[in-house]
């Protein structure tokens, strides 16, 4: 983190010195140039006034510090004095031209005699001709670096920048990493005061979450020794009584179906178990693919039929064909626990409809009963491990007390919301809501 606050810190301070130096050498360069054209002028001036009082040999006593040309008004050169006569037409020269137009004119370009980048000034004279001074670029590049100065204090200004910049980093992150998570409130610093509630709430949460997972934990423990002692229980009562005898014929027969029907349930009980075992540790095998939700309730109905037959009970799917992305096999089992349980819990004679809808961007699969339906009180527990509302009714039936467990950590798995619609002697109504597939 110290890091990260020093780069930052100190890269913002670089850009700004990178733009200032940027913007000082740039308007500084500008200046310089504005100025070589002043001076340009002003000894242009002067040397006009020599000119016409005392001829070229005024020209010729002056310094060689600008190059100075005298034209006539055909472009022709009169005077140079850096270079031997005779010189090329001048008259096309944009600044010589300008001037003989109105009455002044000034340019940068490349001269054709040294080949240098070169300023020029051209003034026309009270005679008509031409008085040109030009000075190289390179000659105005040499006055702006005399502010190279200016250039060491910025480099000296981004060390301090450097060095500033890490020490603001570690007073930032000293006192963050001086906190005593376990008494974060000890010698807080009033700007940290919002991190340090996040933390103690975040604090109060595991530790909510994690007494929660523990209770959890020992009544599934409980709740798991308790189903697997029953079955277990009565299989050894029964094979005791076949063993020692007791137990011949007619009867020995009804025991070994005991045997059998315990034997199942404990089967059942323990492929639950290991289902909502994978499912809490993310063992399942996530092969996401695209599952038609209608064609795949189809299937379920299907393979329950022959028990809904034995019941007197009616199935139905309605709705039309959509897709979903998905793991097929766990929709599977989570359609085909919901109506299992609606024809457990259904009364002789009644009905159980599938039905697959969409709206918007949701997809839903509603699986409704009219069966017992389940008391206002015991709505918010039929989700959790092993719990039943009708024990009595519930072992008769062969339930493990998963089903619904499955459901819920199948939804989440998914990415669904579970809705629970019952009333006593009415019936019941589950509904898992998914996002559309796209």
């Amino acid at each position: 983190m110290t890091k990260t606050i020093f780069v930052n810190t100190f890269l913002v301070g670089v850009s700004v010195l990178i733009l200032c130096g940027v913007l000082f050498f740039g308007i500084q360069y500008t200046q310089t140039k504005d100025e070589t054209y002043v001076a340009l002028q002003q000894e242009a001036t002067y040397a006009e006034q020599g000119l016409m009082l005392n001829g070229v040999s005024y020209l010729q006593t002056l310094d060689d510090t600008n190059r100075i040309t005298w034209i006539d008004a055909q472009g022709e050169v009169i005077y140079d004095s850096k270079f031997p006569l005779p010189i090329a037409n001048e008259k096309d020269c944009p600044e010589v031209s300008s001037a003989l137009t109105n009455g002044e004119g000034q340019g940068i370009r490349t001269s054709e005699s040294s080949g240098e980048s070169t300023m020029y000034y051209a003034r026309r004279c009270a005679d008509g001709t031409v008085l040109r001074l030009s000075r190289p670029l390179s000659a105005v590049r040499k006055a702006f670096l005399a502010v190279r100065p200016v250039f060491w204090v910025l480099v000296l200004v981004l060390v301090i920048s450097g060095i500033l910049s890490f020490r603001i980093a570690k007073q930032i992150v000293n006192p963050i990493n001086g906190i005593d998570l376990d008494h974060p409130e000890a010698g807080k610093y009033p700007e940290l005061a919002p991190l340090i509630e996040k933390i103690q709430e975040q604090k109060i949460t595991i530790q909510e979450e994690v007494a929660s997972r523990e209770q959890m934990r020992r009544e599934f423990s409980a709740n798991v020794s308790h189903e697997l002692k029953t079955p277990l229980t009565s299989i050894s009562g029964f094979a005791e009584l076949i063993s020692e005898g007791v137990a011949t014929g007619d009867k020995a027969q009804e025991f070994s179906r005991d045997i059998y029907k315990e034997s199942q349930r404990l089967i059942a009980l323990i492929d639950d178990i290991i289902k909502l075992s994978r499912l809490d540790e993310d063992a399942e095998e996530l092969n996401w693919e695209d599952v038609d939700l209608y064609d795949l309730s189809a299937e379920v109905l299907d393979g329950l039929r022959p028990v809904a037959d034995k019941q007197g009970i009616k199935l139905h799917l309605t709705g039309s064909p959509t897709t979903i992305s998905g793991i097929s096999g766990l929709l599977n089992e989570m359609i085909y626990n919901l109506c299992d349980n609606a024809i457990k819990y259904n009364t002789p004679g009644g009905s159980v409809t599938v039905d697959v809808s969409k709206k918007d961007d949701e997809v839903y699969l509603s699986v409704a009963d009219t069966g017992i339906g389940i008391p206002q009180d015991h709505q918010k527990r039929v989700f959790e491990r092993f719990y039943r509302v009708d024990k009595s009714h519930s072992k008769e039936i062969g339930g493990t007390g998963l089903g619904l467990s499955i459901v819920k950590h199948g939804a989440q798995h998914h990415g669904a919301k579970v809705k629970l619609e019952s009333e006593p002697g009415l019936g019941t109504k589950i509904t898992l809501i998914f996002k559309k597939h796209a």
